[in-house]
């Protein structure tokens, strides 16, 4: 299963609703990127979600 390396965000499960309010099931994704991330001095590859790609820039 995909996860976020830094905050372990994940697939979530949930219902789809209808006009009749007939409940289906459904997963709720994160945005998930695979980004080069420079750590001790080198680059590493590593799948971040969305929100913790900008936390890191606006740290940076």
């Amino acid at each position: 299963m995909a996860k976020c390396a830094h905050c372990g965000k994940k697939t979530t499960f949930g219902h789809s609703r209808s006009f009749s309010q007939r409940a289906t099931n459904r997963t709720y994704r994160p945005n998930l990127q695979t980004v080069s991330v420079l750590e001790q001095g080198l680059l590493v590859r590593k799948t971040l979600c969305t929100k913790c790609i900008r936390t890191l820039v606006k740290s940076a």
